[in-house]
């Protein structure tokens, strides 16, 4: 089990290695003038040459991906100096010489805009993604592995045609349209009877009270953004129910007296629950990246929602770190989904 743990986190290094070189150069083609957006228009020429050196954008293209690798890795070798402690904030490890080998959190730069570090940003803002995406997955499993049951204990009904045809709709609408659409009907046409608005915050401030959890704000999004996985997995379900509920082990539970919720949950999801498993682990990730539209939709407090305003503002740091940031997300979940189903079925590490 170490092995194939090792061998899973070497292959996720070698993707966030390809996933950093591919955004370092595909930004370092985009127009904009960092130095410019730093230090304003009407900087003076000695503030300029400072900020180039400081972000290391006086050296050749190949030198500066080297000197971004080494800001964004845990482990890395700095000028032992006053200015790089506190610009990096790093632990030191072993000093050789001039430099120091630290352990550190990666450092993303600063934005061009506030010149706060983009970490700080990213995770100021990670609270309301994470809210915001684990709703819409817990309200998608739960709905879709019920609906899912449903429709395959009644197969060819109309229940369970209805089931299907609405999760083929659910699955046919982008998450975006469907996002305007319900914020729209449930947030402003309806809103005396849902009491539900079209924006709101997942903590509110109040004059008396003070900052307090609003998890009516939550529905709405989390519901437009859990359409699409709600669809997948009522479909995923009940296509692994009925084929479950044929085998010859369900008859024989049966057949034993044992109550039918035992038979279909104890024996039949338990064995069915495999490819459910995928599509939750891979769209808990997706979630994250496709939140970006719907908190801008619903003015939500995300990550989504700054990225989209720092490519409003060409602040590249944001982005590419917000980006970064994603992709970890996914190499992460799926090394977790491999060890799950490792733990869950031993013959996946052959």
């Amino acid at each position: 089990m170490i092995g194939f743990l090792l061998n899973r986190l070497g292959h996720g290094v070698l993707i966030m290695l390809g996933v950093v070189v591919a955004i370092f150069f595909l930004f370092n083609v985009l127009p904009g003038d960092p130095v410019a957006l730093l230090a304003g228009q009407r900087s003076d020429l000695a503030t300029r040459e400072a900020i180039s050196t400081e972000l290391g954008l006086d050296k050749p293209l190949p030198e500066q991906l080297l000197f971004y690798l080494n800001d964004i890795s845990p482990i890395s070798v700095h000028a032992a100096a006053a200015a790089n402690q506190e610009k990096y904030e790093y632990t030191p490890l072993l000093s050789f010489g001039q430099n120091v080998l630290v352990l550190k959190t990666p450092y993303l730069r600063r934005s061009f805009q506030s010149n706060k570090k983009v970490t700080a940003i990213l995770l100021d803002h990670l609270t309301g993604t994470l809210w915001l995406a684990g709703a819409a997955m817990l309200l998608a499993t739960v709905l879709g592995i019920s609906f899912g049951i449903i429709a395959a204990l009644k197969p060819h009904s109309w229940l369970d045609h209805l089931l299907i045809s609405t999760s083929v709709l659910g699955i046919s609408v982008p998450s975006f349209v469907a996002a305007i659409l319900i914020a729209i009907t449930f947030g402003f046409y309806w809103s005396h009877v849902t009491g539900l608005s079209l924006t709101g915050q997942l903590y509110e401030i109040d004059a008396f009270t003070g900052k307090h959890l609003v998890l009516r704000n939550l529905i709405l999004p989390a519901f437009a953004l859990g359409i699409r996985p709600l669809a997948v997995i009522t479909q995923l379900t009940r296509s692994s129910m009925i084929e479950v509920l044929s085998q010859d082990y369900m008859r024989t539970a049966r057949a034993k007296g044992l109550p039918s919720y035992r038979v279909v949950v104890g024996h039949g999801l338990k064995n069915a629950l495999n490819p459910v498993i995928t599509a939750v682990s891979g769209w808990l990730a997706s979630l994250m990246a496709g939140a970006f539209f719907i908190e801008y939709i619903f003015n939500w407090k995300g990550i989504g929602a700054v990225t989209i305003h720092a490519v409003e503002n060409l602040d590249f740091p944001v982005v590419m770190g917000a980006t970064l940031f994603i992709a970890f997300l996914f190499v992460l979940i799926n090394i977790l989904v491999d060890v799950l189903y490792a733990l869950i079925d031993p013959r996946v590490k052959l």
